[in-house]
């Protein structure tokens, strides 16, 4: 049980699959929720200072690659047009994207658009682990069907 508990700490961290798969798949281990769901968000929040610390770093050094680098640069270049125009709305928009679980989005995704947008670590790092403790929530409803009941009442 230990061994599959690590497993899913691990595959937390991994892009892509985050705790938006590993929920699930602690469910379908039979891992109790109250263990499952804390050991997901820690695996899925750990990378998040790191990430946000260091993105820019790699990012502006991709774009010094040969054949490739114009295309991060015109990442960059985005993310230089819209910094200070999303005002107020950046904290919220950042909280709901990683939030919502659907492909594409995450924390690693919400790093990479911290620090496109030159957001400081402390204010990201909130928003992106409300915005995981809240996926995990939503996962954690729909691996346990939640969602399907609530369909019954439909009209």
């Amino acid at each position: 049980m230990l061994q599959k508990k690590l497993f899913l700490f691990i595959l937390s961290m991994v892009p892509i699959i985050e705790l938006r798969g590993a929920i699930p798949l602690g469910m379908a281990w039979g891992i109790p929720m109250w263990q499952a769901y804390p050991i997901c968000v820690l695996g899925n929040i750990l990378p998040v200072p790191f990430l946000v610390v260091f993105a820019r770093k790699v990012l502006y050094w991709c774009a010094t690659w040969p054949h490739v680098g114009y295309l991060f640069q015109k990442i960059i270049d985005i993310g230089n047009r819209k910094i200070g125009k999303l005002g107020r709305y950046e904290l919220l928009g950042l909280y709901a994207f990683v939030a919502i679980p659907l492909p594409g989005t995450g924390a690693w995704t919400g790093c990479l658009i911290a620090t496109l947008l030159q957001m400081k670590l402390r204010p990201a790092f909130c928003c992106i682990s409300l915005g995981v403790l809240t996926a995990g929530i939503i996962m954690w409803l729909a691996s346990s069907g939640v969602f399907g009941f609530l369909s019954l009442f439909a009209v």
